[in-house]
């Protein structure tokens, strides 16, 4: 096997941490503050796996599988996962249909696992992240099937591999409106503003971080971890489509990912130190713009 195909999920696996310090820096920048440490995510990582976790008697099995399996999916969906012109370890015709259907898996696992606790306070965050979910998952795969039916393949590898500066040339209105629904998906799907504040403790606007309460010590690491993986996926298909550098240089090629990857989370920390959350009723608004973008660029392509 071709040793470049071990790059994207080891580095994914490494660096997804990273990009949460990357982007606490760029706020505390802003914010005219030193800012933690570039690798503060890994020491909280380890600080929580040297820790134990309780479990209320009210819980099941699957509150304790939540984490785990979310974890386990999107890690699994990192290993379908490019790197810019750098094939995935895991590929075939398809593999864009699991790789959509493996991130529900981990989002199902974890409203499950939230509703589990008996709470109303986190069934009230599982609700708002299913809607949420709900209106921005047409809008992935809307995008997926515009460059999907432009690059005539399937496969995610396949798809960003054949991204260039002729795709951009020939298509750069339906690739600049993918790319703008794939940014705001981005935001949604990882909690991050204008839909949500990762770092809110005003109870009746958490989503994400209300269906974590009750986790503590590793289980809370996998679904921070997880997080980050999530990140990272997402992150990647949007530098692979909006930086189609294909030098056939494999190490200039993970130079030029990294790049974009950095530039990403500092554009992720820009937009959240520029602007306010957005108030809920506003957020599908948002969401359904996005599917609308997604579906122009649908039809840009097939004219």
């Amino acid at each position: 096997m071709n040793w470049t195909v071990v790059i994207p999920p080891a580095a994914g696996l490494l660096l997804a941490p990273l990009l949460f310090g990357v982007i606490n820096r760029t706020k505390a920048l802003f914010a005219g503050r030193h800012g933690q440490p570039l690798l503060q995510p890994y020491f909280d990582l380890g600080k929580l796996l040297r820790k134990g976790a309780t479990y209320s008697r009210t819980t099941t099995w699957v509150f304790r599988a939540g984490p785990i399996v979310g974890l386990s999916a999107t890690a699994t969906a990192l290993a379908l996962t490019p790197m810019g012109g750098l094939p995935a370890p895991v590929r075939f015709p398809g593999d864009v249909l699991l790789f959509a259907y493996l991130l529900c898996l981990a989002r199902f696992f974890t409203v499950i696992a939230a509703l589990d606790t008996g709470s109303s306070f986190e069934g009230m965050g599982a609700s708002r992240e299913v809607l949420f979910s709900a209106l921005a998952e047409p809008a992935l795969l809307l995008s997926l099937a515009a460059v999907a039916r432009e690059t005539r393949t399937l496969s995610l590898s396949g798809m960003v591999g054949s991204i260039s500066a002729g795709t951009w040339s020939s298509q750069g209105p339906a690739l600049a409106l993918v790319a703008v629904a794939l940014g705001v998906v981005l935001l949604a799907e990882n909690a991050r503003i204008p839909v949500d504040d990762p770092t809110t403790h005003l109870e009746l606007t958490m989503i994400h971080e209300v269906m974590l309460l009750d986790h503590g010590g590793p289980d809370l690491a996998f679904a921070l971890y997880g997080a980050m993986l999530k990140l990272w996926v997402l992150g990647a298909l949007l530098v692979g489509l909006a930086v189609p550098v294909r030098s056939g240089n494999p190490l200039f090629q993970v130079g030029q990912f990294l790049g974009g990857m950095a530039a990403l989370a500092v554009l992720i920390g820009v937009v959240e130190s520029s602007m306010a959350r957005l108030q809920l009723v506003r957020v599908p608004k948002l969401l359904v713009g996005a599917t609308a973008l997604a579906v122009l660029a649908l039809v840009l392509v097939l004219g």
